[in-house]
């Protein structure tokens, strides 16, 4: 069991989602929101910590360890990175996208293939059958905790005050949505 804490190296506060990883294995995990990590590995395995921000860390499990058990603390160094120069053109014109448009060539088996992909009763098969793999499901992880702490120290907005909120829930009030269909 490899546990500890990945940390700031100037100012020791707990880094929240950085990625462990064992090099060779895909396998890892994530770092919760004080940083503080847990996972199994084996004795010489290579460890890697990285975040957007820092300097990515390699870390060696020793072999000869004793026990069964390591923990550790890993300082992480910011890292500054220089993006190129990036050039903003204008939007085409309305009349330029709808002739570009219009004018697109698209093949029909890619069509057809469009067609059935884009069928109700086999979305709903594929969307039943297929588990969420680690990508979506470290991709909610993350969504979830940006969305924790974009609201840090302060209560999150009400949909109750909200005008399009109450638009969908009158047109759902309309069409009968609420209605018992016993």
């Amino acid at each position: 069991m490899f546990y500890g804490v990945v940390m700031t190296a100037d100012s020791l506060q707990g880094i929240p989602s950085v990625s462990i990883v064992v090099k060779g294995q895909h396998r890892g995990t994530f770092s919760n929101d004080q940083g503080v990590f847990s996972i199994v590995v084996m004795k010489g395995d290579q460890i890697e910590f990285s975040s957007i921000g820092y300097k990515p860390r390699l870390v060696d499990i020793p072999k000869n360890l004793e026990g069964n058990q390591w923990s550790l603390i890993q300082l992480l160094v910011t890292d500054t990175m220089y993006l190129p120069a990036t050039i903003i053109r204008p939007r085409p014109t309305r009349e330029q996208f709808d002739r570009d448009f219009v004018n697109t060539k698209v093949p029909d088996d890619e069509i057809e293939i469009a067609r059935q992909n884009n069928d109700a009763v086999k979305r709903r098969i594929l969307s039943r059958g297929l588990p969420s793999d680690a990508r979506e499901a470290a991709n909610y992880y993350l969504k979830q905790n940006a969305t924790k702490y974009s609201y840090t120290g302060q209560n999150p907005p009400q949909n109750i005050f909200n005008p399009l909120a109450w638009a969908d829930f009158i047109q759902a009030w309309k069409r009968g949505d609420f209605k018992n269909n016993n």
